[in-house]
Order: C-alpha cells, then structure tokens, then sequence
C-alpha cells in the first residue's frame, strides 16, 4: 500500500505550493539576524527587505542581484510552478521552472547581508533569528515541490 497516491500526492504540492506564495513574501520581513555592536548594547533586526534596504544605500548594483536572486526568482518559481500544477503552463515548462530554481539561492543574499554587517560593524556579534530557519524551509519546500513534480509525473503507473 502507498502512502500517497498520484492524485492525493499531486494535490499536496499543489496546496505546499499554495502555500509558499505566501509564505515567501512573510519570509522577507522576518527577521534572519540579530547584529549587534559589542555584547552589551542591543542587537538589530536584519530582514530580507531591511538588508535590501542597508544595501541600496551602499551598493545600489549589490542590491540589484540580491533583490533578483533572494525576491523575484524565488516567487517566479513558485508561481510558475502553480502555473503548470493548475494548466496555465504545460508540463514541458518545467525545466524552466527548474532552471529559475538553481538562480533562486539564498546563499547570494546571505552572503551579501554578511558583507554589510561585516562592514557596518565592524567589532560585534551576530544571532540567528527564526526568519533564517524560516527562509530556509521555503527555499527547500520550494525545491521539494519541484523534484517531486519533476519526477512524480515521469513515474510508472
């Protein structure tokens, strides 16, 4: 017995998908870190949009790729997921989809985000904060979505 067959499978992704559009957007204001100058003075809040923000002010360019790569790619590929899972777009698109998935990394904001604090700071520390975590999760429901709509529809019957 299968836990999940083909039509209940392929109503979950459409619903987990559902529901990444919108939790991606929720994702861009919580915050990922908590920086802070020395231990003893209070720590800020750095979000997705807020990290945009502090960039836009210092590197306009940085800013740019960051918004594509952290914002538009993601929710393009999860919108255009939806697109083919409701038959806006046909099945043979999803290498596109696919092709936006491997450009949507978190890692280029993160990495940027870690650029700015480094230079802001300077002497300081740093915390994760739930928006990490939850960022992350979206990324990799994201990807999970789709693999198994990749691989799901090419199964045997």
């Amino acid at each position: 017995m299968k836990l999940f067959d083909k039509a209940h499978l392929s109503t979950l992704m459409k619903l987990v998908n559902a529901w990444l559009i919108i939790a991606f957007p929720v994702s861009w204001f919580a915050p990922l870190l908590k920086a802070g100058l020395l231990p003893f003075f209070n720590l800020t809040e750095i979000s997705i949009l807020s990290g945009l923000t502090a960039l836009m002010e210092s590197d306009i360019f940085l800013a740019g790729v960051v918004a594509l790569f952290a914002i538009i790619l993601p929710l393009a590929k999860v919108m255009a997921t939806a697109a083919i899972q409701f038959g806006f777009l046909k099945y043979h698109h999803l290498w596109w989809v696919s092709l936006l998935g491997k450009f949507a990394m978190a890692e280029v904001f993160l990495l940027a985000l870690y650029i700015v604090v480094a230079k802001g700071v300077g002497v300081g520390r740093l915390e994760t904060a739930w928006g990490l975590y939850f960022f992350t999760f979206c990324v990799l429901m994201s990807y999970l979505v789709t693999v198994i709509e990749t691989y799901g529809r090419k199964a045997p019957k």
